[in-house]
């Protein structure tokens, strides 16, 4: 496949003014805007640059292992301990590292470069996945040790998880940045559809231990990818020379631009109460319908499809607004409080696949208004806060969710899960259209939109 062709000249905006601070860093790159839609043809446009393609295929392959393994973790937790709080308990040890120093990680992928330090995380995996499969195929796996291994896994995305989000841009490119993120996230959803499901059927059939060795040898493949990548086509960016304030710095740098700090705290509400879906599932596979192991892959795959539909549906969009992405956290929490009250099975697993669509479209929104409403000097440092407020507050979430889960039922707890969101996209959205002095205006007569958000003097 060739690179991208040339397109019509596209206009560019500046998104936001110097932040004049003794570190300051200078104001955000001017960036393409798309004003029409883009065709059919054009919608999986990144994948023409071969450096991002062949990262992407090699991602596919990790992502898939890493959900088999995700799945398989939490139910060797329970069948091990048999409590849901347990599974909790997993999911905060992994999570915690990313609250307690994803700030620190943030400071030093700014610092290095992202190509090797994904290599190094990479290997660190393939390690600690090899090391979780021989306890668990050798008979000898305890509750412990898959604690001390989630933690660890933890301690590397850290790492990780920033790099790989800031290293897209530098596959890409800005033009087509919006478009590798909504591809990075179909992979990652196309991940969630079929490793649940492998992950489900190998539970069955010989436990939870192949699933770790496959994610294992996964780990290799974005390895061998970062490798063979043409390092002059990168779109590199010079490393932020050590200077003190730098967390600061990117700290200030959030908070200063309401596009970034409302989605980071729409971001934090999800993440503490509807992030945490593991435990909610594994309370319905087990508790509820009785569906064991192979219910709880179905519940996953399911989850994932809408997810994938709605990933795929993100890479039509030409732009994202912070209203678009309220408004879609706001959905997916209502879809996933109805999830809560859903009489059988069948209802329930269909409400899953909306869940998931609704989930990716915030997902991605979120995202993108990120990194696009960020600069590149601090983006690893704003892309740390990102994965913190994400991946931190599950930390958080994943035993309080499995308190909850006990306390009051898994009907209960998966209601109060989804109506926080909503109360919270309430809140902001009053508050967001106060500062804007904006209401919303009913159209009776026939025209392009029947509901808008106006200026509240028009």
């Amino acid at each position: 496949m060739t690179a991208p062709p040339p397109t019509r000249p596209i206009p560019i905006v500046r998104n936001e003014a110097p932040i004049r601070t003794a570190n300051s860093a200078p104001a955000t790159a001017p960036i393409p805007i798309i004003q029409h839609r883009p065709p059919w043809r054009d919608t999986l446009v990144a994948l023409r640059i071969r450096n991002y393609r062949l990262f992407t295929f090699s991602n596919m392959v990790s992502m898939t292992g890493t959900w088999m393994q995700r799945i398989a973790q939490d139910w060797l937790v329970l069948e091990l301990t048999g409590s849901v709080t347990a599974v909790g308990i997993t999911v905060a040890m992994q999570f915690t590292p990313m609250l307690l120093f994803g700030l620190f990680g943030g400071v030093f992928v700014d610092r290095h470069s992202r190509r090797l330090l994904l290599i190094t995380t990479q290997v660190a995996l393939f390690i600690l996945a090899a090391a979780l499969a021989a306890l668990t195929l050798g008979g000898v796996v305890e509750v412990w040790e898959v604690y001390i291994i989630a933690f660890l896994v933890g301690m590397v995305t850290v790492f990780d998880n920033p790099a790989r989000q800031v290293f897209v841009n530098e596959l890409v490119g800005p033009k087509y940045l919006h478009n590798a993120i909504a591809i990075n996230s179909s992979v990652f959803q196309l991940g969630g559809l079929v490793g649940p499901a492998v992950s489900g059927a190998l539970l069955v059939a010989v436990g939870a231990g192949w699933s770790f060795a496959i994610n294992a040898v996964s780990c290799l493949f974005v390895v061998a990818a970062l490798l063979l990548l043409r390092v002059a086509d990168l779109h590199k960016t010079t490393p932020a020379p050590r200077a003190p304030g730098q967390l600061r710095e990117g700290l200030r740098y959030v908070v200063s631009k309401p596009s970034i700090l409302w989605t980071m705290v729409m971001m934090a509400v999800l993440s503490l109460f509807t992030f945490s879906m593991p435990v909610l599932l594994a309370a319905f596979a087990s508790d509820v319908f009785d569906v064991g192991a192979g219910g709880y892959g179905l519940f996953n795959t399911l989850l994932a499809v809408g997810a994938f539909t709605g990933a795929i549906a993100s890479t039509r969009r030409m732009g994202i607004r912070l209203r678009t992405v309220i408004f879609t956290a706001a959905l997916f929490g209502g879809l996933q409080a109805l999830a809560g009250v859903m009489p059988s099975q069948l209802f329930f697993s269909v409400v899953l696949i909306g869940v998931g669509f609704a989930n990716l479209l915030f997902i991605t929104g979120a995202n993108s208004l990120v990194q696009i409403s960020s600069n590149m000097a601090v983006r690893g440092r704003v892309m740390s806060v990102y994965v913190l407020v994400l991946l931190g507050g599950q930390a958080i979430g994943g035993p309080f969710m499995g308190f909850i889960v006990e306390t009051f039922g898994a009907h209960r707890a998966m209601a109060i899960s989804g109506l926080a969101p909503v109360v919270a996209a309430a809140v902001i959205g009053a508050i967001l259209a106060k500062q804007g002095r904006l209401r919303l205006r009913l159209t009776l007569h026939s025209g392009p939109r029947f509901v808008s958000i106006v200026r509240a003097d028009d």
